[in-house]
């Protein structure tokens, strides 16, 4: 998936159902997410002005949703860069293999909710900017 570009990547909607008591949202694999979920994480309690991700993935397919709060997702596809402000717990941003992503601009209080594809695996990150241009090319 080297050639893949930022424009393959793109905001999910995910099913909201409303009550008064507060929203329910549901994630079925290969339904709602369109990957099987080998690995679920969240990041949180990230201080003010600090990033995460700065990295790409070979093989590894994520949805990133804020579940709580905002942040903003940057992807990088080696000559495009779109960036994503996430702020709703009903949306996802699909990310796919080759591509770049950096996380910023946390609010206080955000939670960063990751489905990946595949479980954990160093050799499938990129991890190195000088790296993933040459992967890309």
């Amino acid at each position: 998936m080297k050639q893949s570009t930022v424009y393959d990547c793109s905001i999910i909607e995910i099913d909201k159902h409303h009550h008064e008591k507060g929203n329910l949202s549901v994630l079925e694999n290969s339904k709602t997410v369109p990957f099987d979920v080998k690995r679920t994480y969240y990041l949180y309690d990230v201080p003010g002005g600090e990033s995460r991700g700065g990295h790409a993935h070979k093989e590894l397919r994520q949805l990133i949703i804020a579940a709580s709060g905002s942040f903003t997702v940057t992807l990088d596809d080696g000559k495009v860069k779109r960036t994503f402000l996430l702020n709703r717990p009903y949306q996802g941003l699909l990310v796919v293999p080759g591509i770049w992503r950096t996380l910023d601009d946390f609010s206080s209080g955000s939670v960063c909710l990751v489905l990946a594809s595949h479980c954990y695996d160093v050799e499938d990150y990129i991890r190195d900017y000088d790296d993933f241009e040459k992967y890309k090319k």
